[in-house]
């Protein structure tokens, strides 16, 4: 188990790579939303990075292939909507209009959140597939005509962004790798405890710690994670932290 100190800070999100701010350019707060809603579950792709003093020792025994922990997804209603009458009408509803200029509407199968604007645009984060996130789209569709929207329609559906977690099982010379690929990579020990790698093909954002674990966000497909992965695996291996030389000889 790794210790995680405090909730995910504003630099870890940068960190993260996650460029929540052009999702949706024509709406307000959305950044400040989008980071508020999945805050739990950066959180909790964080804890399995970053590590305390306690855990330094705690590396995994053998190369763990991504796992993916959320999909953040928007679709388009195509159609105005009065955002009170929904959160008066809806389950699991919620609105600050002096705050955020969306509603926020949560339902449990499949896990979901959705941040639904007035324009019909809609944001959702929670899911753990593409396929989830679809389902949960289209639920949502029938949740808006349910409350007396019936012109809502499920349409332009898309991934904006695949978060996953993987590791290594050995830890990683940070500073070493910074130095070797420092056109593609960011690292600030005092701010950030992660390595930030920025792959170029697939465009995924890998943030790397010291124990081995890797933190993916950014891909548009469950493939782009899986091959960033692929690809970045025998960077990190040329980059291992040998324990006192190897410890050539068991003493």
């Amino acid at each position: 188990m790794f210790h995680i100190s405090s909730p995910v800070s504003p630099a870890e999100m940068a960190g993260l790579g996650l460029d929540l701010g052009g999702l949706m350019k024509d709406d307000s707060g959305l950044k400040s939303l989008l980071e508020e809603e999945i805050k739990d579950d950066l959180d909790e792709i964080v804890k399995q990075g970053r590590i305390s003093a306690s855990d330094e020792a705690s590396v995994t025994s053998q190369v763990t292939k991504p796992r993916l922990q959320n999909v953040i997804s928007t679709m388009n209603l195509q159609t105005e909507l009065d955002l009170k009458t929904i959160a008066l009408k809806a389950r699991n509803a919620e609105y600050n209009p002096k705050r955020f200029s969306a509603v926020v509407v949560r339902i449990r199968d499949p896990k979901t959140t959705a941040l639904i604007f007035q324009s019909g645009k809609v944001v959702l984060t929670g899911n753990q597939n593409p396929t989830l996130a679809k389902t949960a789209a289209k639920k949502f569709v029938r949740i808006i005509r349910k409350v007396g929207f019936q012109e809502a329609k499920f349409s332009q559906f898309k991934v904006q962004n695949i978060q996953g977690t993987a590791a290594v099982p050995y830890k990683v010379r940070l500073e070493s790798l910074h130095e070797s690929h420092y056109d593609y990579s960011t690292f600030e020990p005092d701010i950030f405890a992660g390595l930030v790698y920025r792959m170029v093909k697939p465009k995924v954002v890998l943030t790397i710690f010291v124990s081995g674990k890797v933190v993916l966000t950014g891909g548009k497909t469950p493939e782009d994670i899986y091959q960033a992965f692929e690809l970045i695996t025998p960077v990190l291996k040329e980059f291992e932290k040998k324990e006192n030389g190897m410890r050539k000889q068991n003493k």
